[in-house]
């Protein structure tokens, strides 16, 4: 008999009561959801998390628009989300559309709804989606218990078993602050990373936002506080609030893309190039 572990940080999570999202349970998705966590539990070290960083952070691989990279997302359906089965693009407006609804003044909060999943495009350049999507977690410290599927992937992980890597503040100082930590590879690091690069004007808090909304671990497990200084602290609100339209937006009813795309367009233009490096 099969079994199917629950995520462990689902208490800290409410739910739609038409509706129970991030269910690793007993989703209709959850074979192939368990095994993108598997891989990459299994494979993202210290070591390879460098050679990512090393390879992408130059953001030289190519050079497009905002709305170019966001059509790349028509052909990606995220393996890790056990929630939704649709391209990855219209997932991107209805979290911008649902911030844009109760956050009408905050026009830079609404355009990170729109941007947050572009670093998806990755997936489109021949990286594995283990790689790419999924929550992220700190490597070179102890795995912690919120980390969705945690009791039985990371057995084959290298760093499991390291004697610095395993320990609880590993390779790091206490409270050395998340920006000093190196965390799992994918999408929200890389998009982090070419924001910064092409120096896109979006207010810190909506960098911050990006660069750490799959960390489910921390802004909804309550784990890994031992690393986090004033500063994640004081951002913590702001995951959270984006958290919830990131989370709670998904449903099967997709926007009218074309409709919406001129005001969304007047946003990337006021925040960020009309061509930016990749």
């Amino acid at each position: 008999m099969k079994v199917i572990q629950l995520d462990p940080s689902l208490a800290y999570r409410p739910e739609n009561e038409n509706h129970q999202y991030r269910n690793y349970e007993d989703s209709p998705l959850v074979d192939r959801v368990k095994m993108t966590y598997t891989l990459m539990h299994t494979h993202q070290t210290v070591e390879f998390v460098k050679q990512k960083l090393s390879h992408w952070g130059s953001c030289m691989h190519r050079k497009m628009t905002v709305m170019e990279a966001l059509s790349l997302l028509d052909d990606l359906v995220d393996e890790s989300d056990p929630d939704v089965d649709f391209p990855n693009s219209f997932h991107a407006y209805q979290t911008a559309e649902g911030i844009r609804k109760m956050h009408p003044d905050k026009d830079w909060f609404q355009l990170v709804g729109l941007l947050h999943d572009l670093g998806k495009i990755l997936a489109l350049d021949n990286e594995p989606q283990w790689a790419v999507v999924g929550d992220t977690f700190p490597v070179g410290c102890k795995h912690q218990k919120s980390i969705v599927f945690s009791e039985t992937t990371f057995k084959d992980n290298p760093d499991a078993h390291h004697p610095v890597y395993s320990t609880q503040y590993g390779m790091y100082e206490p409270n050395c602050g998340l920006e000093n930590v190196l965390m799992s590879w994918g999408h929200d690091e890389y998009l982090y990373r070419v924001l910064k690069f092409n120096e896109c004007s979006i207010p810190e808090e909506g960098l911050y936002m990006i660069r750490f909304h799959s960390f489910y671990p921390w802004h909804t497990g309550g784990d890994y506080q031992h690393l986090c200084n004033e500063k994640d602290r004081k951002m913590l609100p702001w995951v959270q609030e984006f958290n919830k339209f990131d989370l709670y937006t998904k449903t099967e009813e997709l926007p009218d893309v074309e409709n919406l795309r001129p005001y969304y367009q007047n946003l990337i233009d006021k925040y960020c190039p009309r061509i930016m490096s990749w």
